[in-house]
This record gives structure tokens, sequence and C-alpha cells, in this order.
């Protein structure tokens, strides 16, 4: 077997990957290594420990410290970038001449230094950042956040054009695909799915007994979409319906409790929340940003019954087929009506074994990787 070796830099420690931005990095990172990757992993920390069990899957493990705060500010560069500049990280990158999957525009801030001119460098591309970010400032309900996101999102709109115009990017989605090649200008760009924890559908066929949103409820998009599902879609109708997920902020507290046939479960741990989502009848799942591919929805729909989304969750996925789709809330609350007596079927279940086995499997995933890089 040909000798492969690879550098992977991540945003954020991978592991244990309880949030949805290091799903992708953490099954990656084990599927290469069991199709026979020599990985020299390299990860930024802030907030998350040195975790041992990443050395199962790679060659050498190394962390470096995030600039946080007014050290990481630049007038020139993005935040999420200039935090994580790193003179050690350079170095040891020069060491050999390895190619570098860099996760995120968040690691590259290699860019400024001309000695990886000539190296082989490919960019994972978790979200159109320059979107992503302008649709956060959208969704806070907080004027200092909104400032700090709109900046970032203006910063980033120049940089990332000007980096994905040297490198080959890999996105997640053919959505982003598509707004990368005219925002980035970029000709090299390809699709490689998520990489996930789960690959066979275990959705259970009848029905469950509520309808669900689960997700870190502290990121304002998520806090955002309860919300307004709690005011505009469940403010009138009898079926219960149930939040789970990480860190809900005192706001959303109150807005539960304000509804009937509503309520929460906080931070739940991976084996409820598995509980949690296998017993439901219908995972509800507004977004209001349309960029990335969201990991609960994949969660939903390979381990729970009925999933009733918008346009902005499911756009440039190819997972509209397997959803039912609504738009406003008078469009939610009639499919939720129609759906929470109907059993999950075979039928429904081979379909999603039709749609998604082949899309989300991460062997195949790990081929083109490979394919791009040797």
């Amino acid at each position: 077997m040909e000798d492969r070796k690879l550098h992977i830099v991540c945003h954020d420690v991978p592991y244990p990957p309880d949030y949805g931005g290091v799903f992708d990095l953490y099954y990656k990172i084990r599927t290469l290594h069991e199709a026979g990757v020599d990985i020299h992993l390299h990860c930024f920390t802030s907030g998350r420990d040195e975790q041992p069990i990443l050395k199962n899957y790679c060659e050498q493990v190394y962390y470096y410290p995030r600039r946080t705060g007014h050290k990481g500010f630049s007038h020139q560069l993005p935040y999420i970038v200039c935090s994580r500049s790193n003179p050690e990280l350079l170095d040891r990158l020069l060491q050999d001449e390895y190619p570098i999957l860099l996760e995120g525009v968040h690691c590259t801030y290699l860019t400024q230094d001309d000695r990886f001119a000539k190296r082989k460098i490919l960019l994972r591309l978790h979200n159109v950042e320059s979107v992503y970010y302008k649709q956060l400032a959208s969704c806070s309900t907080s004027w200092f956040k909104k400032l700090y996101y709109l900046r970032e999102s203006a910063i980033l709109r120049k940089y990332e054009r000007r980096i994905a115009s040297t490198w080959p990017v890999l996105a997640v989605t053919q959505y982003d695909a598509d707004m990368a090649a005219v925002t980035y200008q970029s000709k090299k760009i390809s699709v490689i799915p998520v990489f996930l924890p789960f690959q066979h559908i275990e959705s259970p066929q009848g029905t469950g007994c509520y309808c669900l949103y689960h997700g870190n409820l502290s990121v304002d998009e998520n806090e955002k979409a309860v919300i307004w599902l709690l005011e505009n879609v469940f403010n009138d109708l009898s079926v219960p319906f149930l939040v789970a997920g990480k860190n809900p902020g005192p706001k959303l507290r109150r807005a539960v409790a304000k509804v009937k046939n509503c309520c929460m479960v906080s931070d739940p741990s991976d084996q409820e929340l598995k509980d949690i989502i296998t017993k439901a009848q219908i995972h509800v799942i507004p977004s209001f940003n349309c960029t990335g591919v969201k990991l609960k929805l994949l969660n939903a729909l390979f381990n729970g019954r009925h999933c009733v989304v918008n346009g902005d969750a499911v756009e440039g996925t190819g997972l509209t087929e397997v959803c039912h789709l609504a738009e406003g809330a008078k469009e939610f609350k009639l499919i939720i009506e129609k759906l929470y007596e109907r059993p999950f079927t075979f039928m429904d279940l081979q379909l999603r074994r039709e749609k998604l086995l082949n899309k989300y499997n991460n062997q195949h995933s790990a081929g083109l990787l490979i394919a791009q890089i040797w």
C-alpha cells in the first residue's frame, strides 16, 4: 500500500463529538485511520481538554492554545483565523512535505506564510463562513454579538475569496459548493458529505409520543428556532412538544414555561438523547441558516420518525425527499396535525435507506477524500 501520511489541522479538539462542529472531524479521523492513513493531528484548544483517545487513531497529536479575547483580534484577518495563529504549528508543518487538510476557514492562517506556497493543501469548508456569520447576526438579540458577527462577516467575505481561489475546496453540501463557486470564484470545488457516527437507519416504525426539537440550546440560531416554534406553532396546538439539548439560557426556559403541553430536558446524556429521539413522533427542525449541514436533522433521519423542516434546513443537502417541507407557521401546524397520528412505516424506512445510506457512507467519503489528496 502507498505510504499515506497526512497533517490535519482542526479548529477545536475533535473529541468528544458532542456538537455539530466536531462530528465530521472525529469520524473522519477514525475512518481515515481505518483506511491506512497515518494522521498527524493538530488541534486548537479553548475550553476543551486534551484527549488521549485520539492517539488510538493518530500517529501524533499536538495541541495549541487559542489566542482568545483582544489578543486574537486583527484589522485585516477574521477573528476566527487570527485567534488560531501559532508559529509552533507552522514550524511543525514545515518539518516534512506531507499534505495538509485544513478543517475550516478557521485554520487557514498559514496562507500568510509564503513557505507554504507550493505545499499540497486542501480546505474543508464546514460553512460558507461569511454567510454563516451574517445569518448569526440576524439571529442574535445581543447588540454586541450582532456587531461582532457583522464585522466578522465583512472581513471573512474578502478573506475567503482570496484563500479559496488558491486551494481545492471540499464542501459538505452542493449548496455550499455552488455558493463558494460564486462567492469565492473558485474552480476547484467538490462535495464530500459529512462523516457520521451512524451508518445504519435505526428509525423505529409505529408512532411516538411527542414532537421534538433537539440541539445545542446555547446557540443563538437554535434558541431563535425554538422560541419561534413556541410562539407561532405550538402556541395553540394540543400536541405535546419537548425541547432537549445543552445549556439552555434563562430566556428560553421562560419561553418554554409559558406554553402548555411543552417541557424541556436540559443537558441530557448521549443515551438519554438517543432515547428521546427514538420516542418522538415528529422532529420539528426549522432553520434560519441555509449554509452547512444540520447534524440534528441527520441524527433525526437516521434514528427518529417523521421530520418536518423548512427550506433553509435542507437547501442543497439532497434530503428534501425524506423530509416533510413547510414554510411558515401555518404550514408547520397543518403538517404536524397530519403526521401526529400517522405511523412511521416500513416504506418510510426503505425510502430513507435508499436516499441516505449511499450518500452518507463514511468509507465511500474517505475514498473520495483520499483520491483528492493523493
